[in-house]
C-alpha cells in the first residue's frame, strides 16, 4: 500500500529537492507567488533569442568600428583602419577576422545618451533610465528581465529562458542590470566561473547520476498523494503557483536536454578551438549552443584578465596605456565574436538570433596623458605617464548581427574626430525598441506595475532603429 507521508507540502518539497546541491533555484522560481496580483502583459512569442555581448567598461569606439585616421594627432591613435569584404566599410586593423565577415553584420555608429558614469551608462542602455546620475541600483527593470517576464508563460521548460554567462548585473559596488519591480524570480539563471577551465560545471542541471535521478523521482511521485491537502491548505490559488515553480525547478534538475546545451565537451576540438580556448571564446560558444537549444536571453559579459590589469574596458591612463589594451584583448575579442557570427550564420540561426556587442558608451577621442596607478598587463609601472580614452556617452559604437537584418552596412555617423553624432543618432530607447521589436514586444503599449501598483511602460520615447528592422 502506498506511503501516506506525514508532513507539509513545503517539507515535502525541501526533502524531495534538498540534497543535490544546495539547490536554491526552486526558492527563486517560488518567488513567482508573490506577483500573481500583477497580472501578465501579454507579447508575441516569435521564435526569436537575442545574444547581448558586454563589454564592460566602455569600448573605444575609436580603436574598434569607428575608426579616425584623419584626425588631428592628438586625436588619433596608432591603428590604422583595414578594408572588410564589404566595399566601403573599415574597422580597425586590430579586428582582422571581423573584417573577413563584414557582410554579416551592421555597424550601429551613432549611439548617444547623457549617462558618464559606468552606473548611469550602464542604466540608460540595459534599461532605459533617462537619469544622468550615478546611483546604487536600477530603478527600472532592465531588458532581458521584462522580456523574460513577459515571455514567461506555460508549463515548465526543460531549459531557462534566460541565462546570464558571466552575468550583466554589476560595475564594482553598483547594480547596473536587474529585475527591480518584477522581482528575482525572472533574473537569469546565472553560470559563473570560466568555462574554458576543465573542471568548470553549471550546477543543478541536468543531474548525471542515474541514482540520484531515481530517487527524485520516487519522492516527486509521493505528491501525487497529497493532492487532497490542497484543498484543505490553500485555496487561493497561490498553492497551484507554488506546485508550477517546483516543477519548473525539477525540469531543469532532470532534464538531460538542459545539460547537454551547458556542456562544451560536447562540441568538437576544432569548434572550441575556432572560438578561442579561452574565457571569452568559451562564453561566446556557450551562448551559440544556449539559444540553439532555446534559450531565448543570453547575456555574456567581456571582463578580467583578458583584458589587461584593471579586468575591464574602462581605459583612463590610470588604469592603462589605452593602445596597449586595445592590442593585447582585440585578439580574443576578435576571434570570440567572430566565431559566434559565423556559426549563427552556417548553423541557420540567422534569422531568428539577433547578436549585440557593445557597451555602456565610447571612450574620449581626445587621448589623455596621467600617471598610471599601478604596473600590469597593458599598463606601466606605478607613476609612468601614459595615454588613455575617458568616458565618453556622446558617441559609441554596437555591433548587430543575426536576427534577419540587413547586414553589410554602416548606420549613422560621427564627426570627423569622433567626438558627437552627425548622422542617425540613436538614444538608449531607439536601442531597447529595437530589442523589442526583434522579440515580439509590442514596446508602445506594454506596462508593468511597479511596487506601488502604478503602471510603467517599458519604453517612454523609443522608436526602433528602422534600418535593422528585419528584411
Amino acid at each position: 500500500m502506498p506511503l501516506v507521508p506525514q508532513f507539509s507540502r513545503r517539507e515535502l518539497l525541501r526533502i524531495g529537492l534538498g540534497g543535490f546541491a544546495g539547490l536554491t533555484l526552486p526558492d527563486l522560481l517560488r518567488l513567482r507567488a508573490q506577483e500573481a496580483s500583477l497580472g501578465r502583459a501579454s507579447a508575441n512569442k516569435p521564435n526569436t533569442a537575442i545574444i547581448l555581448v558586454w563589454l564592460r567598461g566602455g569600448a573605444s569606439h575609436l580603436e574598434t568600428f569607428d575608426t579616425k585616421p584623419d584626425a588631428p594627432s592628438e586625436y588619433r591613435g596608432p591603428y590604422r583602419p583595414v578594408r572588410t569584404n564589404v566595399p566601403g566599410i573599415e574597422i580597425s586593423e586590430l579586428l582582422p577576422r571581423l573584417a573577413t565577415i563584414a557582410d554579416k553584420y551592421a555597424i550601429l555608429r551613432s549611439i548617444a545618451h547623457t549617462g558618464g558614469g559606468h552606473p548611469a551608462g550602464s542604466l540608460q542602455v540595459l534599461s532605459g533610465d533617462p537619469d544622468a546620475a550615478d546611483k546604487p541600483g536600477p530603478r527600472y527593470p532592465d531588458w532581458m528581465t521584462i522580456a523574460n517576464y513577459l515571455r514567461s508563460s506555460g508549463g515548465p521548460r526543460e531549459i531557462p529562458r534566460y541565462v546570464a554567462v558571466n552575468p550583466v548585473d554589476r560595475y564594482d559596488s553598483f547594480t547596473i542590470a536587474g529585475p527591480t519591480y518584477l522581482g528575482d524570480s525572472y533574473a537569469p539563471f546565472t553560470v559563473t566561473g570560466d568555462p574554458n577551465n576543465p573542471s568548470f560545471e553549471v550546477p543543478n542541471i541536468g543531474l548525471k547520476d542515474p541514482g540520484q535521478r531515481q530517487r527524485l523521482e520516487d519522492r516527486v511521485a509521493l505528491r501525487g498523494s497529497l493532492d487532497r491537502l490542497q484543498r484543505d491548505i490553500d485555496r487561493s490559488g497561490a498553492m497551484e503557483a507554488i506546485d508550477q515553480f517546483e516543477a519548473q525547478a525539477l525540469a531543469l534538475l532532470l532534464s538531460s536536454k538542459a545539460r547537454r546545451a551547458f556542456d562544451l565537451s560536447q562540441e568538437s576540438d576544432a569548434v572550441r578551438d575556432r572560438y578561442g580556448r579561452n574565457q571569452w571564446g568559451q562564453q561566446c560558444l556557450m551562448a551559440r549552443r544556449l539559444v540553439e537549444a532555446g534559450v531565448e536571453i543570453v547575456t555574456t559579459e567581456f571582463d578580467g584578465p583578458l583584458c589587461g590589469r584593471v579586468a575591464n574596458w574602462d581605459d583612463h591612463a590610470v588604469n592603462h596605456h589605452v593602445f596597449e589594451a586595445s592590442k593585447y584583448r582585440s585578439p580574443f575579442f576578435d576571434q570570440a565574436v567572430s566565431a559566434l557570427i559565423e556559426d549563427v550564420y552556417q548553423r541557420g540561426l540567422d534569422q531568428n538570433v539577433l547578436v549585440i556587442v557593445g557597451g555602456e558608451f565610447g571612450r574620449t577621442p581626445r587621448i589623455s596623458y596621467v600617471a598610471s596607478s599601478g604596473g600590469g598587463i597593458a599598463s606601466g609601472a606605478k607613476g609612468t605617464v601614459q595615454p588613455g580614452r575617458d568616458h565618453w556617452p556622446r558617441a559609441n559604437s554596437m555591433l548587430f548581427a543575426g536576427g534577419g537584418i540587413r547586414t553589410g552596412q554602416t548606420i549613422g555617423a560621427t564627426d570627423r574626430r569622433g567626438e558627437d553624432v552627425i548622422e542617425r543618432r540613436v538614444g538608449p530607447e531607439d536601442w531597447l525598441a529595437t530589442i523589442y521589436r526583434h522579440l515580439g514586444i509590442d514596446y508602445s503599449n506594454v506596462m508593468i506595475p511597479d511596487f506601488s501598483g502604478r503602471p510603467i511602460p517599458i519604453i517612454r520615447e523609443g522608436t526602433p532603429v528602422a534600418e535593422l528592422a528585419r528584411v
